[in-house]
């Protein structure tokens, strides 16, 4: 295994970054992994369902995001609103950060806001003037590497001047057609790609795991070991647990969904319907109890993701992977295609 945080990096030219999504879900492309063979195949997500057994069962998450980013009525300041701490009060990541320091104020929706204390995870508590509810009403979360002429023009001038199409497009797309449970930050992007006819298709169950800033915080540390996961809530169904239990063979889709199952593994013994948080942080070596199979979507560098999807398929094979990815262009990240690790 390797701990070091350079040794899970790989150059990645920037037009590959998906900044919009397909004209149809399930066009993506997908590349498979064979990881006993080390074979790499490229296909397209349609064909999923011929790399899969009869006796499969995909396990996805069903969490909704919160359209929880609000920008400052003079367009100066852009608000995530993670949860409510007290009334009025939030805890939200700003930016920029640096700029809305003591002294500062801002107005949203016509709502007067200052900042407070800093948090331990670099989040601020924001005072409002009013109790108003910020993780709705506001525009999808998306991750900072869609930089896109509507998020530009948006922090310009205000957010009355969004440009509408590309948020009712975000409105549809930054969301998984079987999402139920709101509470995620980001995505479980790996979920998009989904139809409801190809789910119609292959046997599934849903659990659910609200992803928090725990998924996309930047691992700052050389040593990865020393990374500290921040807790996302997640629960698991009766009927859900049963089912994953019995199958012969999980295809987990996406990694929100991997930790999941393996935190709940190592737990309680086994999965079991169960709500709580997971702080849970894979790397290699991991040894993988629950998930046989994973689909999920390409990762940034440096990311607990990408670390995690090193230890189910080999970090040397992963990387292989990557550079054969941007070789063929394949589109990546949140907006971008999938890959398929057998």
């Amino acid at each position: 295994m390797s701990r070091r945080l350079n040794d899970y990096n790989y150059e990645l030219p920037r037009e590959l970054i998906a900044q919009h999504p397909l004209p149809r879900r399930e066009d993506s492309r997908m590349m498979v992994l064979h990881r006993e063979r080390k074979k790499i195949e490229h296909a397209h997500f349609v064909d999923l369902r011929k790399f899969l057994r009869h006796d499969d069962l995909l396990v996805l998450n069903n969490s909704r995001v919160l359209p929880a980013r609000h920008f400052s009525d003079d367009g100066k300041f852009e608000f995530l609103f993670l949860e409510k701490v007290a009334p009025c009060r939030w805890k939200a990541l700003v930016k920029p950060n640096r700029k809305f320091g003591k002294g500062a104020a801002a107005f949203i929706q016509g709502v007067h806001a200052e900042p407070g204390d800093i948090f331990a995870n670099g989040s601020r508590e924001i005072v409002m003037s009013d109790d108003i509810d910020l993780q709705h009403g506001g525009a999808m979360p998306l991750p900072p590497y869609i930089k896109r002429s509507a998020v530009i023009r948006l922090r310009a001038a205000t957010a009355r001047q969004v440009d509408r199409r590309y948020r009712a497009e975000d409105e549809a797309r930054y969301q998984t057609v079987f999402a139920k449970y709101e509470g995620s930050l980001a995505a479980p992007t790996a979920g998009l790609h989904f139809t409801p006819q190809i789910l119609g298709t292959l046997p599934h169950v849903f659990i659910t795991l609200h992803v928090g800033t725990a998924t996309f915080r930047p691992v700052k540390v050389e040593d990865i070991t020393q990374h500290q996961m921040h807790p996302e809530r997640f629960s698991i169904s009766p009927d859900a647990a049963e089912a994953i239990a019995k199958a012969k063979r999980i295809v987990a889709v996406g990694t929100t969904t991997v930790r999941v199952l393996e935190s709940v593994q190592r737990s309680l013994g086994g999965i079991q319907a169960s709500e709580g948080e997971t702080n849970i942080f894979i790397y290699p070596p991991f040894k993988f109890r629950v998930v046989d199979v994973l689909l999920t979507n390409f990762h940034l560098p440096r990311s607990t993701l990408l670390m995690l999807v090193s230890a189910f398929a080999g970090r040397e094979f992963i990387l292989r992977a990557y550079e054969e990815a941007v070789r063929e262009r394949y589109r990546f990240f949140s907006y971008g295609d999938c890959m398929l690790i057998l």
